[in-house]
């Protein structure tokens, strides 16, 4: 069995709650930073190493930008929060 093999892979990366128009992504996630390469904003053109959910080089800044622009075209979920962790069901009385 060789190295690449014994690796697990990263389960897909699935985005969370679009935000409203003017609120904040909330990118926390490490596959949004690609460390290696920059690669031009899909929006502004400049260089960034930030990465959408789907792998789109964006600034989060244009992407936040271009949700409040976009409004209804944004809840097509082209840029979208990180999706939030499950509870782990401490301090949680409804089933």
């Amino acid at each position: 069995m060789t190295r690449t093999e014994r690796k697990k892979e990263k389960p897909p990366f699935e985005p969370g709650l679009i935000p409203a128009p003017g609120e904040l992504l909330d990118w926390r996630d490490n596959q949004h930073f690609d460390r290696w390469q920059d690669r031009s904003c899909a929006l502004c053109g400049r260089p960034t190493p930030m990465r959408s959910h789907s792998g789109e080089p964006v600034h989060k800044a244009c992407a936040e930008d271009w949700i409040t622009a976009n409004p209804v075209e944004a809840r097509l979920g082209r840029f979208a929060s990180d999706a939030k962790p499950k509870p782990n069901g401490q301090g949680d009385d409804h089933a």
